[in-house]
């Protein structure tokens, strides 16, 4: 192993071009697999990866730790690496004061979720580069996120100083930090009997409701993230509440999303969020679980609306995914970069997505002047240095009538726009791709895969999720339930978190459902084993976000505010709330409604941060049913009922008959039923899709 290790650091001299001794003994991260962990093996700091070697070491040498955390596409974390990270007199101040620990937030959530709840409270702010000093035992007693180099080594200078001459005050400090951060996820029973009503539902709303921007769509607050559970359910509450107010702003929200900068007009796909009102200007680093969501939330619209601006979205969104963020097993990666390299040669955010007005008349010629009118290159669209960021201002319908263009005709000059515009990007340094796959975002793109598949019936889209899935449950998944949460050229290295288990179920129940194969239910019993077995805290009735079986950290997290991503606990409840159906599982239903009675409790007028609950909540103070199909036209008529936005049942089909307690003794060779029920108790069977209808109506 030594004979290994010291070819290995020959291997990295040679590669790096690096002389510097202590460098190349010390940095470990030249064993990692992840992107983000991999641009820091440069670096002449002492960088080692999480592991219980590295936190011995800090025990054992009585030394602080700096724990800096973020992640590859993170644009400031990049700043901090070129500034400080690579600075020799940085350096050297870390390397002698303290053990420097590199964590890829994204491989290690759990890690970052307990310093992120430090940073929260010493601070009262979040975000990346999350830079932590902490005791030799793990404690944190300072936190931050971007520092300029002055400022990093005056806080590095003054701490390591401090400590030398008053350990004991930082002792003092860690311990009411580590209290603080533990009752952060303290999660009261709620002994009060189970109601849950339309009142609640209201309440929350009409509080909600003072965030909305009502001009641009979202929220109020800058920058603006799409938040898609939020309009998951703010969809479905609207169309079954019949609220056109609150459809009216989702409807707004969502072109004004699909108008602006942070979809990609000529690529496809979403950036993460934007910085102004408008959904102009995006941070331009694109996430897969975003896209993921995102396909989700525009296919459910298009299926009530029918709106064309969201079936191109999502068609698009799902031609970038294939074509930037699909590996060649068919899983999918995690992000690409907010920053490439300019014509200078110099890093910098948005360089591949902007526009210079003399570059688009170059590209465009005599079509300048219209695609100028359509993408805002005007004062409105100008972003910064005489760079334009392309957005819209209208639907193509609107722009085709006040112009006296056809559709037709102006759909071939936007193919023809978009190829030019890509011949030039071609060109132009890519961003870098943070390759590693991440089984928990995986799922989301899976679901949404499927979710596409519904409403347009493309079989390409389920033939791609049948691929993913089939990857995950033969790579990442164990005979026992176990889940690996990540996948990087070929290795896994971290155990599941409850995100993982929680949205691959979700996931492989979706494909359960167009597929009617119900091996998938199969896996599904083992994941959900697995996860009660090592997740589920009987006490307080909801899920740890690490199991059982994984080293403890300061504290055990749990997780239920729902966020750009739902919550896992919140995924975990729906999930079990679906499963309670088709098992027939009175246990799935009580743990189901027991957590969502639980967080009843933290909710109280903060509905933006409860969505996908109050989703959940929706099953039980509106009708909610089962609609069930049997006989050998069974997929075609699931296909012809997918056609409608249902948001209220759950379905299941099967041409052969079945055991399930749901399809069980409803099989008639040569002969096809759809059975609607609700509360056990099903209405007659019926033969036609409308009929169906009719009786969900009713």
């Amino acid at each position: 192993m030594q004979n290994y290790k010291y070819l290995l650091y020959l291997y990295i001299i040679l590669s790096f071009g690096c002389s510097k001794k202590e460098q190349i003994v010390t940095n470990d991260l030249i064993f990692e697999t992840s992107p983000y962990l991999l641009q820091h093996a440069k670096n002449p700091v002492n960088w080692q990866a999480w592991n219980q070697k590295s936190l011995n070491k800090a025990k054992e040498e009585n030394k602080l730790m700096v724990i800096s955390i973020g992640y590859a596409s993170c644009h400031w974390c990049h700043v901090m690496e070129k500034e400080s990270f690579s600075d020799s007199i940085v350096a050297s101040t870390m390397n002698s004061n303290f053990i420097n620990i590199k964590v890829d937030r994204e491989e290690r959530p759990d890690v970052d979720k307990v310093y992120m709840k430090a940073l929260q409270l010493m601070t009262g702010n979040g975000g990346w580069p999350l830079n932590v000093i902490a005791l030799p035992d793990g404690r944190p007693v300072y936190t931050g996120t971007y520092f300029s180099k002055n400022q990093w080594l005056g806080i590095l200078e003054q701490i390591s100083e401090k400590f030398k001459n008053s350990p004991d005050q930082f002792y003092e400090l860690a311990s009411k930090l580590e209290k603080g951060i533990q009752d952060i996820d303290l999660i009261e029973l709620n002994t009060d009997e189970i109601a849950f009503e339309k009142s609640f539902l209201e309440k929350e709303l009409k509080n909600w409701q003072l965030s909305f921007d009502t001009i641009n769509g979202g929220s109020t607050n800058t920058p603006k993230f799409m938040m898609p559970n939020n309009y998951k359910f703010l969809l479905r509450y609207a169309h079954q509440n019949d609220d056109k107010k609150l459809m009216h702003h989702v409807e707004n929200t969502l072109n004004k999303i699909s108008f602006g900068g942070v979809f990609d007009h000529i690529n496809g796909g979403f950036s993460r969020y934007a910085v102004d009102k408008q959904w102009h200007i995006p941070h331009f680093e694109k996430m897969l679980y975003d896209n993921a969501q995102l396909v989700s939330l525009y296919s459910n619209a298009y299926q009530l609306t029918k709106n064309e601006t969201y079936k191109k979205v999502v068609y698009e969104t799902l031609d970038f995914i294939k074509n930037e963020m699909t590996s060649p097993e068919g899983i999918f990666y995690s992000s690409i970069d907010a920053d490439s390299y300019n014509k200078e040669g110099i890093l910098e955010e948005g360089a591949y997505y902007s526009w210079t007005e003399n570059e688009l008349k170059k590209i465009l010629k005599k079509e300048f002047n219209l695609f100028s009118k359509y993408f805002n290159i005007n004062e409105f669209g100008k972003w910064e240095d005489e760079k334009y960021v392309l957005i819209k201002s209208n639907s193509d319908s609107k722009f085709c009538k006040k112009n006296n263009l056809s559709i037709s005709d102006f759909e071939v000059l936007k193919i023809n726009w978009r190829k030019k515009l890509k011949e030039a990007q071609i060109k132009r340094n890519k961003p870098k791709l943070d390759n590693k796959s991440l089984t928990s975002w995986n799922a989301l793109m899976i679901t949404a895969y499927i979710d596409a598949y519904a409403v347009f019936n493309e079989q390409e889209y389920l033939d791609i999720a049948n691929k993913a899935a089939r990857f995950i449950l033969e790579n990442q998944f164990q005979k026992n339930g176990k889940l690996f949460h990540n996948y990087t050229s070929g290795k896994t290295s971290v155990n599941g978190y409850l995100e993982d288990y929680a949205t691959t179920i979700e996931a492989i129940i979706k494909l359960y459902q167009v597929t009617g194969n119900e091996v998938l239910l199969d896996k599904v019993k083992l994941l959900i084993d697995y996860t009660l077995n090592n997740f589920y805290d009987t006490k307080s009735k909801i899920f740890y976000f690490t199991s059982r079986k994984d080293a403890p950290l300061l504290a055990n997290t749990i997780e239920i505010q729902d966020n750009v991503i739902a919550s896992s606990n919140s995924i975990m409840a729906k999930n079990l709330f679906v499963l309670s159906h088709y098992f027939s599982s009175a246990e799935y239903l009580e743990i189901s409604t027991s957590m969502l009675n639980n967080i009843k409790l933290k909710i109280n007028n903060n509905g933006y941060f409860f969505s996908n609950w109050l989703d959940l909540m929706l099953n039980f103070t509106n009708p909610f049913y089962e609609v069930v199909i049997s006989g050998k036209n069974a997929k075609e008529k699931l296909k012809e009922l997918n056609k409608h936005y249902l948001p209220n049942i759950l379905s299941c089909y099967s041409n052969r008959n079945s055991e399930l307690p749901l399809l069980k003794n409803r099989f008639i060779s040569d002969e096809t039923y759809i059975y609607v029920c609700i509360n056990n108790s099903c209405k007659l069977p019926v033969e036609t899709v409308s009929e169906t209808l009719s009786l969900l109506e009713k």
